[in-house]
């Protein structure tokens, strides 16, 4: 297993979730502009989502764990895990992170952040999303094919 530079420890999912939270608390606190969402619905949806995204990854990360492969986005899998809640979907813990930034937005009524979904959406798909199932498809060849062909990568 090759040695994980600093700049690879840093560029991490959970480092870019943080980063958006942080964007999103800080538009709620500094930069309201009189918005918000209306209601005790916005924290029930947000907690309902937080806690969502909290189960979907801990149901990824049980899964990775029992077939004992890397979490790690930067290193190679030495399994390819297609059981659990990866039956369901390639990408459970991504899905989970945006589904925890979502809840945490609506929690913290930061009405102008919920732009940060999609763009984490995209920054994970790009970042760490394309170049995992690169290294995949050239590991596993046939299985990830036939898996990605059954198995959509969202929902």
């Amino acid at each position: 297993m090759p040695k994980m530079t600093l700049k690879q420890w840093l560029d991490i999912p959970p480092a870019w979730l943080a980063l958006m939270i942080a964007i999103a608390w800080a538009q709620a606190e500094y930069l309201p502009m009189g918005l918000a969402f209306v209601g005790y619905w916005a924290d029930f949806l947000g907690g309902i989502l937080l806690g969502g995204g909290l189960i979907l990854m801990g149901l990824a990360f049980v899964e990775m764990r029992k077939h004992r492969t890397t979490l790690i986005p930067h290193q190679d899998a030495s399994h390819m895990v297609q059981t659990g809640i990866f039956k369901r979907t390639r990408n459970p813990i991504y899905i989970g992170d945006m589904l925890i930034l979502a809840g945490l937005i609506l929690r913290m009524d930061a009405v102008l952040a919920l732009p940060l979904v999609p763009i984490f959406l995209w920054i994970v798909e790009r970042r760490f999303v394309i170049p995992e199932e690169n290294r995949l498809r050239r590991r596993f060849r046939a299985d990830f094919a036939r898996y990605a062909q059954k198995t959509r990568r969202w929902i």
